[in-house]
């Protein structure tokens, strides 16, 4: 299982959002990676993270890369929805 992947959720180490959960969108370089919460769920906005200050899950949703904060939210809710 690759740790670092577009959709995996993770939860943030450090920072100001530590302890809250976050979505992979997209891959920037080996150190860096873009997140979302979406705001509107977790309170992380969309922003590039250091990969040591996020620790993946075992969980993932499928999106595409470069997703949008609404397409993130929808596939976030379907996945609960299906894991009840």
């Amino acid at each position: 299982m690759p740790a670092i992947e577009v959709g995996r959720i993770c939860v943030k180490k450090s920072g100001r959002e530590a302890g809250r959960k976050c979505v992979i969108v997209d891959l920037i370089d080996k150190n860096f990676v873009l997140i979302t919460g979406p705001k509107e769920l977790s309170g992380i906005k969309r922003r590039r993270a250091n990969v040591a200050h996020i620790e993946p899950t075992d969980d993932k949703i499928e999106i595409e890369r470069g997703a949008s904060d609404e397409d993130v939210a929808k596939k976030l809710e379907a996945a609960a929805k299906q894991k009840k």
